[in-house]
């Protein structure tokens, strides 16, 4: 499947899971030993490090301050929205957290309780986090500005005691209050929490509620710091929400002892990124990528993290990244497709890269949607370091399939995210179970049980986990994306299984039309969706956002790219169709709403997404359809 030494490690990994985990676990400091390393026959899925104890703040932070990185710096936080940047020590970084579990658990908050967090991207937010973490407590960050009512959603599941919040976020020039959406959240939810605790920006100071609400500041001021309390390894750490296909968002746990143990584990083996280095995820600690790899990868590993607060272009340019980079000698960065996207349609030549001192940088990650060859061949060229694409997902908490390159490099293989990472045991399965052969798409599934750090179970919803990941295939965990493993073992995810078309009977991936589509000279972002037909049952339509300074006619572009599809996939695809926008709906992680943009085509009800900040952009999806006929009054007969 792969070459050697990565065959022998992932051979190992799967032949002697609890030995390979074992050993892993000993980068971790343990209160106590686990009694069995892997539970198999825990329900409603396995378990692992069962009986053993430990505290993951401790480990993140602790450990560092005590032994010989007291010094160095944990956190650098870099703000290009309001121009400033700070940087905590690991000995400083451990303090606040220890001054804000005192806050906490002077407010009630002990071992097992939840708390939310509800905070813009700013160091305070990564304090709270560990704080939880340090208590024993189970934190739930849910983004900044979220809408009240999503939030209300959030309280009334995992009923928090306490939670932390800050007066305001920033979107680029735009200053968001968030106390207001707190309080309308609290109005309105059934729970009600006992306490928030506020962080005040200088840009907005919130009205706080006497008696629930306390000041951040004033409260650090007369802190007792809180030790690290003993947690089990299968206590949880987070709930994490993500939203279901039924609108009924999903609360991940992510457990204490699986989490560390994996992800202390990649940091060396999949990013090659050593203790002390400068490590940077250009996510928000909304995300998973957030939560693994801006907060507890990086700390667990000794590394030095970035935390920053901004967006790829605007805040000041399409040279943002570039910049972060040089200024604080970052080697390996972590971000989503969409980001390149998004410079490249700005700076299409790479104008801005030679602008900054890239020397340190190695390596770059890319996760959260499918890479096309085209977006990750311009970044390989701009920066001249490998650019590896490679594949996970909330449920997960790391990547199931990468190209590890602290164990062996491998070739590239563009549309490819890599083979299965050791613990993964990946196949992919037809309609009726059955393993498909090399090349043919059908449903990625994990062979149970999986590894360290993925989810046990849904928060207060087991039943839910059973029904949604493990009854369609038993014995395996569905992953809900569909795509193929080559001969040679690279793993190429195409789309959700929801976004596979069927057309004329023929099953088409969304992914590998956008793939034709983005190879466009001027198309710098794409999205196909299927629109139903009277005749075919499906029918591909394409949306199309340029770069800056698009050398052709938009109906020009629309021309080519319907003829690249015919020429590249065939006349079957019955691709005819495709229109121009300005911009395309995404989740705050870069995700595509390519499920909405088809009901708004399908003429379909639907629901406005809590993740999308400007609801006018369905409006001009709406708009930019008419201008093709779409929806037909016929759309919804077969």
């Amino acid at each position: 499947m792969t070459s050697a030494p990565l065959a022998s490690i992932y051979r190992r990994s799967l032949e002697h899971p609890e030995d390979f985990w074992a050993e892993a676990a000993e980068d971790i400091d343990w209160i106590s030993p686990w009694d069995t390393v892997l539970d198999r026959d825990a329900a409603p899925a396995a378990r692992w490090f069962v009986g053993g104890r430990l505290n993951t703040c401790y480990n993140a932070l602790d450990r560092h301050a005590d032994g010989d990185r007291a010094e160095q710096p944990a956190l650098i936080y870099d703000s290009a929205v309001t121009g400033t940047t700070e940087t905590f020590t690991y000995g400083e970084l451990r303090d606040q957290v220890a001054a804000l579990a005192g806050v906490l658990n002077r407010c009630g908050v002990e071992h097992g309780d939840r708390v939310v967090i509800y905070m813009p991207m700013i160091p305070q937010a990564v304090i709270a986090m560990l704080a939880c973490a340090r208590l024993g407590a189970v934190h739930s960050v849910v983004f900044g500005g979220f809408a009240p009512r999503e939030l209300a959603i959030r309280i009334d599941d995992c009923l928090p005691k306490v939670v932390v919040s800050a007066s305001c976020g920033i979107e680029v020039e735009r200053v968001i209050e968030y106390k207001p959406l707190l309080d309308r959240a609290i109005e309105i939810a059934d729970h009600k929490p006992d306490h928030s605790i506020v962080f005040q920006r200088e840009m907005v100071t919130a009205d706080l509620q006497p008696g629930r609400d306390l000041d951040w500041e004033e409260e650090m001021a007369t802190a007792t710091p809180h030790d690290c309390v003993p947690v089990a390894a299968t206590d949880p750490l987070y709930i994490l929400y993500t939203s279901g296909t039924t609108g009924e968002p999903k609360g991940i746990i992510r457990d204490n002892g699986g989490h560390a143990v994996a992800l202390k584990w990649t940091m060396q083996n999949i990013y090659d990124v050593k203790p002390g280095e400068v490590y940077w995820a250009a996510s928000d600690v909304g995300w998973v990528v957030g939560h693994s790899y801006i907060v507890y990868g990086p700390l667990l590993h000794g590394c030095t993290t970035v935390l920053y607060e901004g967006k790829p272009v605007g805040t000041p340019d399409a040279g943002a990244f570039w910049r972060v980079i040089a200024d604080h000698g970052v080697v390996s960065m972590f971000t989503a497709p969409t980001a390149f996207r998004a410079i490249r349609q700005r700076d299409p030549d790479g104008d801005l890269v030679g602008k900054y001192d890239l020397s340190k940088f190695r390596s770059l990650f890319l996760a959260g949607e499918r890479s096309d060859p085209d977006t990750l061949g311009w970044a390989e060229e701009q920066l001249g370091v490998p650019v590896i694409d490679h594949w996970w997902q909330t449920e997960t908490g790391w990547a199931i399939a990468a190209n590890c390159l602290g164990i062996e490099p491998l070739p590239v293989v563009p549309g490819s995210a890599g083979h299965p990472a050791p613990g993964w045991d990946l196949a992919v399965l037809g309609p009726d179970g059955t393993e498909l052969p090399s090349g043919e798409i059908g449903a990625l599934c994990v062979r149970l049980p999986m590894p360290p750090s993925s989810f046990p179970t849904l928060w207060n919803a087991e039943d839910r986990f059973v029904e949604t990941y493990l009854a369609t295939f038993p014995g395996f965990y569905e992953t809900a994306d569909a795509g193929f493993i080559d001969e040679d073992g690279n793993v190429h995810v195409m789309a959700r299984t929801d976004d596979i078309i069927n057309v004329a009977g023929h099953r088409l991936s969304t992914g590998a039309l956008e793939e034709v589509l983005i190879g466009h000279s001027d198309v710098a972002e794409c999205a196909v969706v299927g629109v139903a037909d009277p005749i075919k049952g499906e029918l591909p339509v394409g949306f199309l956002v340029l770069k800056v300074g698009a050398a052709r006619q938009n109906d020009e572009i629309v021309s080519d790219v319907v003829m690249s599809v015919r020429q590249q996939i065939g006349p079957v695809a019955s691709f005819k169709s495709a229109v121009v926008v300005e911009r395309l709906p995404k989740t705050r992680s870069g995700k595509i709403l390519r499920g909405t943009i088809a009901r708004v085509a399908n003429d379909e009800e639907w629901n406005m997404p809590a993740t999308v900040d400007d609801p006018a952009i369905f409006d001009e999806i709406a708009t930019a359809l008419a201008t093709i006929g779409y929806p037909r009054d016929d759309a919804g007969l077969s």
